[in-house]
């Protein structure tokens, strides 16, 4: 069984950092992708900061020059990193993994806060 075991949310002011982690476990195989979502309330979850098997990245607008996604292939670890952090940017974050068939594996997710 395959899981996704999340860490690094918290609650911090505006302009501070954070950073979260995602810890891939399980028979994996094959990863295509890993990558960060985000749910505010009353939103609907959206793509944050994603990397595919080959390294290439990608962020939503909102959050470019300000969050960095990396992956550490021997530990099927991804991290995002979390600059100049705004109350906007609050939501449970998501780790997401496509592995193997384009099998789609959901971590429970991590609360982020950002007071003003």
């Amino acid at each position: 069984q395959v899981q996704l075991v999340e860490s690094g949310g918290g609650l911090v002011q505006a302009g501070g950092s954070l950073r979260l982690s995602c810890a891939a476990s399980g028979s994996i195989f094959s990863i295509k992708f890993m990558g960060w979502y985000r749910q505010a309330p009353g939103k609907q979850r959206e793509l944050v900061a994603g990397i595919n098997s080959g390294g290439s990245t990608n962020y939503a607008d909102s959050v470019k020059g300000r969050f960095t996604i990396s992956r550490d292939n021997a530990n099927n670890t991804v991290y995002l990193q979390m600059n100049s952090l705004k109350p906007e940017d609050t939501a449970v974050y998501y780790c997401n993994l496509l592995w193997g068939l384009l099998i789609n594996t959901w971590g429970q997710g991590t609360l982020v806060t950002v007071s003003s």
